[in-house]
């Protein structure tokens, strides 16, 4: 009963939204599953931007009894997520584009699938086809063996079903929509941390937000890491696309990526036999603490930015891995706390941050689908005036070796 109305408490906290209606899909607490459920705007005879929020369970293969919700604006984005992989997104679409990309996992993978600690700690791969996954939050980053422990590739977070996900739907115009879900990062004498993630959409628009609260509840500190691991592909990602962000410094990940670093911007074609190059940046941001990043096109009239906040997530990892469609063409955008070389390293280089018992620490991003040229010109303009007079540093040897 105190978790059940800890967690209201605290949803009422993040959600701060006055009138709304609220439908609890699933409570381990209270033993509740819906199952397949489904609502519109139409059921609830709100006028507006028409839309409607689905979860269905799905069958067969891997995928077997996972579920995804999708939330589905018939003049703005089309939204999926899975509770049962860590309120991972799965792909946005809108506007004729979409964000995301094609892995050659083609499944929701349901984690009781995986085994991530098989190919020596890189099991997680075999899930991975998301749009966003929440790389954390007991660790993160490359596998390792330390401690008398195998420390996986970017930890449990994403491969976690959810305790408890809620769907709330404001009954004031314009009708804003939160979903949120519990992760749990609960092992005896190791670690109580729970996310309480939460995404906001308001119906016909380009972007959306998420709203994570991380809580240590045990009665002991304990360390904490996260990457929001944000992907795109085509028809974002093309040759001669650029990534673009306000930088202080750049500097190549490992000796392989060294090789790319004069090209670090701009983006190849589908390119067989191309390895992935990552690049560790450390973002400059405005008077509030915020930046932005963004992947655009050739043509520069779409791409995918993401706003966040650098006092929460101090560092940005790029991830290029421009191989072939059918092997996976794609880029990351990776706002987080640590960069994605191994737990032991980032502790050495003191960037594993900590929370004290009972603590709590959030996390904020908005995500944009920019769809034509002048959404892509207002975001080059304050990407130029966060950098100002500035001059980026490319820093030619990795900070770190794993």
């Amino acid at each position: 009963m105190k978790t059940k109305l800890a967690l209201t408490v605290l949803a009422v906290m993040i959600s701060g939204s006055a009138a709304a209606k609220t439908w609890v899909l699933t409570s381990a607490e209270q033993g509740v599953e819906q199952g397949n459920w489904k609502i519109s705007s139409q059921q609830l005879k709100f006028q507006g931007k028409p839309f409607s929020i689905e979860q269905k369970v799905l069958h067969g293969g891997k995928q077997e009894g996972s579920k995804i919700i999708t939330l589905t604006s018939k003049d703005g984005l089309t939204i999926t997520l899975s509770p049962t992989r860590g309120m991972n997104l799965l792909h946005i679409e809108g506007f004729g584009s979409r964000i995301g990309w094609d892995s050659p996992v083609k499944e929701v993978v349901n984690p009781a699938n995986i085994n991530l600690e098989s190919r020596n700690g890189l099991g997680w791969l075999e899930g991975f086809n998301e749009m966003m996954v929440r790389c954390g939050y007991e660790w993160t980053g490359h596998p390792v063996t330390a401690d008398g422990r195998l420390y996986t590739l970017h930890g449990k977070a994403g491969n976690t079903p959810v305790s408890q996900v809620e769907v709330e739907v404001a009954d004031a115009a314009p009708h804003e929509i939160r979903i949120r879900g519990l992760i749990k990062e609960s092992t005896f004498k190791k670690a109580d941390l729970q996310t309480l993630t939460e995404l906001r959409y308001v119906p016909g628009s380009n972007s959306f937000s998420l709203h994570d609260v991380l809580t240590n509840h045990a009665d002991y500190p304990h360390d904490y890491q996260i990457i929001y691991h944000s992907n795109v592909g085509t028809p974002i990602l093309e040759e001669g696309a650029r990534f673009i962000a306000p930088m202080s410094d750049i500097s190549p990940f490992n000796d392989y990526a060294k090789t790319g670093l004069k090209n670090w911007q701009t983006y190849l074609g589908p390119t067989k036999g191309f390895d992935e190059m990552v690049f560790n940046i450390k973002p400059l941001s405005d008077d509030q603490h915020k930046t932005v990043a963004a992947v655009v096109n050739k043509q520069a009239d779409k791409g995918v930015s993401i706003q966040f906040d650098t006092q929460q997530l101090p560092v940005l990892t790029l991830w290029k891995n421009t191989d072939t469609l059918k092997q996976g063409y794609v880029t990351g955008m990776e706002p987080g706390t640590s960069y994605a070389y191994p737990v032991t390293v980032e502790r050495e280089q003191k960037r594993v941050k900590q929370l004290e018992p009972g603590a709590s620490t959030a996390f904020d991003l908005t995500y944009t689908l920019l769809h034509n040229a002048d959404q892509v010109a207002a975001v080059e303009k304050r990407i130029s005036t966060i950098q100002g007079d500035t001059k980026l540093t490319e820093t030619e040897t990795p900070i770190a070796s794993e």
